[in-house]
């Protein structure tokens, strides 16, 4: 009896046991505690929200000094306004005064300004006179070459040697009707030029010369044609007495480039 007793006390420890442990192995007594996500932040409304404070901060600034520069503005207005009517009548005086200095410092450099281009224009027109009176001085006295309009005159041997004479009565004649500037051969004539016989021919300021005789002359070429064509004229002498042949050409571009050395004179001075 004691023994089967015993045996019904271990068949309900069992049960027991068993159901113990069937009550510990569930998932729900919280053993294990659930792990739950975060939920994932949304970037894009931080991106907004970042953009609508700055564009909030830059109006706030404007307003700031739009404010400013008014109350500034206002400010200066209500100095004038705040000036009594002597203060106002000083700074108006005051400003008439500097209009007054400034209009005659423009009318003093405006003069000055004149003068220097009165100045300027008178040594304009100093150098363009000194440069003409410089070439025609040239031109007269052989230094410089000249070309222009004028004639050339060509005289070949004739059956008489032509004489220093006659070829110093064809340069007069030539200077006679207006010629400016002569050569003959290679010399330049000026007027201390001379002429004088050789044996071969001529001898024109140290320079002996033969025929053909080559006279150039700048100057109205028909006047000068007409001064040696003429009827009993030097051309004709030429022909006639000295049996020579006398060609005259015209040009428009007589180019005589023989020079005059220029001599010192011993005697003569300018007169200042």
């Amino acid at each position: 009896m004691a023994r089967r007793a015993k045996s019904n006390n271990m068949l309900e420890k069992m049960r027991d046991q068993h159901a113990q442990d069937t009550v510990n192995d569930r998932m729900e007594t919280g053993s294990f505690p659930t792990v739950r996500k975060k939920p994932r932040r949304n970037t894009n409304r931080g991106g907004l929200r970042s953009r609508l404070l700055s564009s909030v901060l830059v109006t706030l600034m404007c307003a700031l000094l739009g404010f400013a520069y008014m109350t500034q503005i206002n400010n200066s207005k209500s100095t004038y306004e705040t000036l009594d009517e002597s203060e106002l009548v000083r700074l108006l005086n005051e400003s008439n005064t500097q209009i007054t200095n400034l209009e005659q410092r423009k009318s003093q450099l405006t003069e000055q300004l004149n003068s220097l281009k009165s100045a300027a224009n008178e040594q304009d027109q100093a150098r363009k006179i000194a440069k003409q009176n410089e070439e025609t001085s040239g031109l007269i006295s052989g230094r410089l070459p000249a070309k222009g309009p004028g004639i050339t005159v060509r005289v070949s041997r004739g059956s008489t040697k032509v004489d220093a004479s006659i070829m110093f009565t064809l340069i007069e004649e030539l200077r006679n009707a207006g010629a400016e500037v002569i050569a003959i051969n290679d010399v330049r004539v000026v007027a201390s030029t001379y002429i004088q016989d050789a044996d071969e021919g001529l001898i024109a300021d140290g320079t002996a010369i033969s025929p053909t005789y080559v006279v150039k002359a700048i100057g109205n070429p028909q006047e000068l044609s007409n001064a040696v064509d003429i009827a009993g004229g030097v051309g004709a002498q030429l022909q006639v007495k000295y049996g020579a042949t006398v060609d005259v050409r015209s040009s428009d571009n007589i180019v005589i480039d023989e020079i005059h050395e220029a001599t010192q004179s011993n005697y003569a001075k300018t007169v200042e």
